[in-house]
């Protein structure tokens, strides 16, 4: 096993965990009023709506997919009657059409971004680069399903759940399960620990502030007009 193995898939994922947590409460306890998606609407709506709605469909479906489909042990879906080579095809299926999604709806907010020069010019140079990041990501993860359809047992797959779930259960030489993985889940694995290692310094720390809670409130509001305003005339 090389230096480079044991660094980037035994050393880098504590690295980028702890990254994660102490950046984000760093953040949050110094600089509150940066906790923002930093939205850019009321500067030009034209791709936003779209390209937001698609992104985020796509992403939130592929973080959940890769959570669960590599942290569930393979006896929990053989015991719902899910073969492993099913799993890999349904893992395969789903995959592509979020990752396509997605792929589709932060193109849209690239050229949105670079197209537009009120957005351009009001944008931090992070608000691109994760952008583009997540892009290349894509990219990386949409070159790689033809491998997994090549790989469809499905063996390459128990590898990387057993290698996820023995990093989050501190388990010794969980590099080494990775030793024979082809190159391209290497490097997918990569950007998407990186992704984590950012995260707190970009804008995609609104994560942690998503109102959920507007999910559970009642579909109707109560407005009253003001009582002065409407013995005005206005």
């Amino acid at each position: 096993m090389s230096w480079m193995d044991q660094f980037f898939f035994g050393f880098y994922p504590y690295l980028c965990m702890v990254a994660y947590f102490l950046g984000a409460w760093a953040r949050f306890d110094r600089s509150q009023f940066t906790w923002r998606s930093q939205s850019s609407q009321f500067l030009q709506k034209r791709y936003l709506f779209w390209g937001s709605y698609l992104f985020h469909i796509g992403i939130i479906g592929l973080f959940f997919g890769h959570f669960f489909g590599l942290l569930t042990p393979p006896w929990v879906y053989h015991g719902l009657g899910i073969s492993t080579k099913a799993k890999q095809m349904l893992a395969i299926i789903v995959g592509a059409i979020l990752a396509i999604t997605c792929f589709v709806g932060a193109t849209m907010l690239i050229y949105r971004r670079i197209t537009e020069s009120r957005i351009y010019v009001t944008s931090k140079p992070t608000d691109l680069f994760i952008i583009l990041f997540i892009y290349v990501q894509l990219i990386i993860g949409i070159a790689g399903i033809p491998v997994s359809y090549q790989n469809i047992d499905g063996s390459y797959m128990l590898l990387l759940a057993e290698w996820s779930r023995s990093i989050l259960s501190f388990q010794p030489g969980s590099a080494a399960l990775l030793e024979n993985v082809p190159w391209i889940y290497k490097i997918h694995l990569i950007f998407g620990m990186t992704l984590f290692l950012i995260t707190p310094f970009t804008r995609l720390v609104h994560i942690f502030s998503a109102p959920i809670w507007m999910l559970g409130r009642p579909g109707w509001q109560i407005v009253r007009r003001n009582q002065n305003l409407s013995k005005r005339g206005v």
